[in-house]
């Protein structure tokens, strides 16, 4: 599958209205189109989900290395895949979409924000494509897509001055119906505030599928097989599945697919808890579901699963339900699964936001003694333990629960703060845990 990446000069240009625009115009121009996006994400993917109804696939060097990272894309599916970058092209240390755009040796196209320049965006451009070689980074920025760009004399000034080595791609024209509303977490869900469809019809007809498709390249193969096989004896993991729980990495589910049996259910609607070897609850939003959660007879039944030894995995909002209690951004407290001694209180501030990596202290639900962790941690809350908390992971990258330490654990339930992906061995690990052999 050819493909290329959408790279931005910052965040806040406009690359995920872009990433949804370009994904509509292939896919009108009659290619099936596979979306992804650079950098650790849950709600830009639910957006190109909400466009091209497939899952999009998350593209880190960090959480997947190299061989992940292009194992994790040949699993998609399509004609072409377009890679949504994360902040600006060359922003963060660990796997910014200059790192990821080398790793797959995809060439980059440039979105910039042409409301207010012709020549400027030129000049723009040209300063990213030249500071790729004053960094060492071997990628090629093969030219623009203006974003914010009228047409007539604004779209033909950006052209003329580009250089003769770079392309123009087209335009997004300006569009008050083109803005994803936000909140504490960045944009919202795409479940929720998808763009209108004529808009996005509108806009794509001012982009050059052609000159996209011609420029993009296949990344190289993996070393290794796609789908790596597990010697575990197909255990049934049941995962919590709704809008509280909403932040799982396509990837994550194909893992455990590909390991053993996996059982839905919704605690937002109370579902019965499915029977199953171990229990995974990811992140999400728990903290807009209060009332819901509130004596919720699922995590109830979770709290007694975990008691009897069961193995339970919850991630950020996970880690938030497995708790005493929960305290809203309102002072509103109310009352959680109660498996692992602590209360969380919701900020109006982020409190921690990082790529993450985690060593364990001791044997894990998620990881053997030593064991390493990657992942990434993102979030509004914090944790207070009680005294008597024991805490499985040293942190040797971010912030974790306490600055020093992650992975509260009770019985054989753990959480964390940690969101990790399924190039991780954590899910592995997991579901090693709950197979009778390892009991």
């Amino acid at each position: 599958m050819k493909g290329f990446v959408l790279g931005g000069t910052s965040s806040g240009v406009g690359k995920t209205v872009a990433t949804l625009v370009v994904a509509r115009a292939l896919a009108t121009a009659g290619y099936d189109v596979q979306l992804a996006k650079a950098g650790p994400d849950f709600i830009d993917p639910s957006h190109h989900r909400a466009v091209t109804d497939t899952p999009s696939r998350t593209l880190d060097c960090w959480l997947e290395g190299t061989d992940g990272l292009r194992r994790n894309y040949h699993r998609g599916d399509g004609d072409i895949c377009v890679i949504e970058g994360v902040m600006g092209l060359y922003d963060g240390d660990k796997s910014s979409t200059a790192m990821v755009a080398e790793a797959l040796d995809l060439p980059v196209v440039l979105v910039v924000d042409a409301k207010a320049g012709m020549e400027s965006v030129a000049a723009t451009a040209l300063g990213f494509k030249e500071f790729a070689d004053r960094i060492g980074r071997d990628i090629e920025v093969a030219g623009v897509l203006a974003q914010r760009a009228h047409g007539g004399r604004h779209e033909d000034g950006i052209r003329a001055a580009l250089p003769e080595e770079m392309a123009y791609f087209g335009r997004i024209p300006p569009s008050e119906e083109l803005k994803i509303p936000d909140r504490h977490l960045g944009l919202e869900m795409g479940t929720e505030s998808s763009l209108p469809e004529e808009t996005i019809d509108e806009a794509a007809a001012t982009v050059r599928t052609e000159r996209l498709v011609t420029v993009s390249e296949t990344p190289p193969p993996p070393e290794g097989p796609l789908s790596p096989r597990a010697s575990v004896d197909d255990p049934t993991v049941a995962v919590a599945r709704d809008s509280a729980f909403a932040f799982v990495y396509p990837a994550v589910m194909e893992r455990l697919r590909t390991i053993g049996t996996v059982e839905t259910f919704s605690p937002v609607a109370g579902d019965a808890l499915p029977q199953a070897d171990a229990i995974y609850l990811p992140g999400g939003y728990p903290e807009l579901h209060l009332e819901a959660l509130d004596d919720n007879p699922t995590l109830s039944a979770i709290a007694g699963r975990a008691a009897d030894g069961v193995p339970v995995f919850g991630e950020c909002g996970g880690l938030m339900a497995l708790c005493e209690t929960l305290t809203g951004v309102d002072g509103e407290t109310v009352s959680m699964a109660g498996v692992l001694p602590a209360t969380v209180e919701m900020h109006d501030r982020y409190q921690a936001l990082d790529h993450v990596e985690l060593r364990a202290r001791d044997r894990t639900p998620i990881a053997d003694t030593g064991g390493r962790v990657r992942g990434h941690e993102f979030h509004y809350s914090t944790v207070t333990v009680d005294g008597d908390a024991r805490l499985a992971f040293d942190v040797t990258r971010g912030d974790g629960i306490t600055g020093e330490a992650d992975g509260l654990t009770e019985y054989q339930t753990i959480g964390t703060y940690c969101h990790s992906h399924a190039a991780a061995s954590t899910f592995d690990t997991f579901a090693r845990r709950a197979a009778p052999s390892d009991v």
